[in-house]
């Protein structure tokens, strides 16, 4: 998770964004959206995000779903030719 956070702000860094920079976006967003917003957003946002993979998870079971059943539709007709 270091490692993670850590090339984040590798990143912003190489992209000439210093801590300073950051640390005032932070203020900036914290007093136009107020201490008690960000969490709702943020909030908001985690559920969008688990929403959208959920939505990839369901794709993907569907997939493995019709791939079966064409598996087994082909077995039986092999099955049923060979009767």
């Amino acid at each position: 998770m270091r490692n993670k956070h850590f090339n984040i702000m590798r990143n912003l860094l190489f992209m000439n964004i210093g801590i300073g920079e950051i640390v005032i976006i932070a203020l900036v967003i914290l007093l136009l959206f107020g201490g008690k917003k960000i969490p709702e957003l943020m909030k908001g946002l985690g559920k969008g995000v688990k929403s959208f993979k959920d939505g990839l998870n369901e794709k993907d079971e569907n997939k493995n779903t019709s791939d079966s059943k064409t598996c087994e539709k082909a077995s039986d007709s092999e099955t049923s030719e060979k009767e």
